[in-house]
């Protein structure tokens, strides 16, 4: 909810700006400015947001928790006005649009603050109305330096335009009413909105912040749950050390009875009143390398009996933790609790994303070729997509398109892959229509970048000759990859 023009005028007409001076200028996220404002016997904080749909402006008393590098249009302010004296402040009728009029070192910047949710700006310009930067650049509507920006001869203009359109007939809208959504007997409308705002913020956060919680705590449940299967699966590996030395003991005892290469063997177990065992043995070892086998299984199930079991306590542990930290952070979730408990996960490196190639790919032979249509994809498959030993063609006659081939270690070009590349360039050039053309290649390492030249623009040495006929069979192939 932004705020709208009475409102607008409410905030304005408790603040005293007029011959105040802006003595800092904070950013504390990519949508917000903070004044810190200095008035005689007074300080405070003027907040201008463009955040769609709570842009507003308004006194702040608690400073912003955090605040980012101030970004381009904020280093331009705090250049140009920063320490200025606030000559002006006013809304423009009921168009939600705000001026402020800085006077520094004798130059005058009018500041226009538009707060029409979508379609929000701050837009600094001289005293004639050009544009000196804005917070947002749109060329569309003309927002960019060295542009104009007049809103009061747009608003006539506009106003205008209605009283035509009614003396001609057509039909008026009706206005829409607005009133002050805040009240209170005993505090500043600023205050209340202040105070509606941070709570709305809060809220907002609030609910952020538990997606968040609920969403790592799942997480590690779900991997605890996992760690736990497998601890389980290991414990019925490990569940009869005593069984697996006595089998051991049966082989060692009845070595005589066993052959080599046997799968298989059936013996007395005397731990068993002599009832006949049958046990598994591998036919590549000795009968007494079974036996030896069989000891170190004991061994490691003994052993690894006690760590497991350390391992499955531990982990249920840590579900139970994970249950209560659950139920202790969501069931009353508090704002301060979740900001302290998300500081404590290590944040994970996430892998650098793999930038996209520009311009396009084609496959010949299992060679990779790249075609940059545009001197601005030629500059950037030159400067970090292809290396030294790489091939570039381009059309001798006519602009076109730089083709690369992507050579394979170990592997030279073939004629056929070259003449593909060849086919590529031609066709992506302003001599495609003939259907034949005069070609040079190089490898990129014998290409120098043209001293001040356009950008692309690169100087080929050591260049063959290939001459190419227009095939569409062979640029059917490559399309169809």
């Amino acid at each position: 909810m932004s705020l709208n023009w009475k409102e607008i005028d409410q905030v304005l007409s408790e603040l005293p700006l007029e011959n105040s001076h802006i003595q800092k200028i904070r950013q504390p996220d990519f949508h917000t400015l903070v004044f810190d404002i200095y008035s005689p016997g007074k300080r405070f904080r003027l907040l201008i947001s463009l955040t769609q749909g709570k842009t507003r402006l308004h006194k702040i008393d608690k400073a912003p928790e955090s605040e980012i590098a101030l970004q381009r249009f904020a280093q331009f302010l705090r250049a140009r006005i920063k320490g200025g004296r606030i000559i002006y402040a006013g809304q423009l009728g009921s168009d939600r649009i705000v001026e402020l009029k800085i006077l520094r070192g004798g130059e005058i910047t009018r500041l226009w603050i538009r707060l029409w949710g979508g379609a929000s700006n701050i837009i600094a310009v001289d005293e004639e109305g050009v544009i000196l930067d804005a917070c947002y650049r749109r060329p569309r509507r003309g927002e960019v330096s060295g542009g104009t920006y007049l809103p009061e001869e747009e608003l006539k203009a506009v106003a205008a335009a209605l009283v035509t359109s009614t003396a001609e007939g057509g039909d008026i809208k009706p206005k829409k009413e607005f009133s002050l959504r805040f009240f209170h007997e005993e505090k500043e409308y600023n205050t209340l909105v202040e105070e509606f705002y941070s709570e709305k913020e809060d809220s907002e956060e609030l609910e952020i912040l538990v997606g968040r919680t609920r969403r790592f705590l799942q997480n590690r449940e779900e991997a605890l749950k996992s760690a736990l299967d497998k601890a389980e699966e290991r414990a019925e590996k490990y569940a009869d050390p005593e069984g697996l030395k006595q089998t051991g003991d049966l082989i060692m005892t009845y070595l005589h009875e066993i052959k080599r290469g046997e799968a298989w063997v059936t013996l007395e177990n005397y731990y068993r009143n002599n009832e006949l065992t049958r046990i598994e043995l591998d036919p590549k070892l000795s009968p007494e390398e079974n036996g030896e086998k069989y000891y170190k299984l004991a061994g490691k199930a003994k052993s690894g009996k006690n760590r497991n079991e350390d391992e499955l306590n531990n982990i249920k542990n840590q579900l139970k933790m994970v249950k209560d930290e659950e139920v202790q952070l969501l069931s009353a979730p508090s704002l301060s609790e979740l900001k302290e408990f998300l500081s404590r996960i290590p944040v994970q490196k996430q892998e650098k994303q793999k930038e996209k190639i520009p311009g396009l790919q084609f496959n010949s032979a299992g060679f990779t070729l790249l075609v940059g249509r545009t001197a601005k994809e030629n500059d950037a498959l030159l400067r970090k997509h292809v290396r030294g030993n790489d091939y570039w063609l381009h059309t001798r006659d006519f602009p076109g398109a730089y083709v690369f081939v992507r050579v394979m270690r170990g592997k030279s070009v073939p004629l056929n892959v070259l003449l593909d590349a060849g086919n590529l360039a031609l066709f992506y050039s302003k001599g495609r229509s003939g259907g034949r053309g005069e070609l040079y290649y190089t490898q990129v390492k014998y290409l120098r970048r043209a001293k001040d030249g356009k950008t692309g623009l690169v100087l080929p040495s050591q260049e063959k000759n290939l001459s190419v006929t227009l095939e569409q069979e062979r640029l059917d192939r490559l399309q169809k990859g």
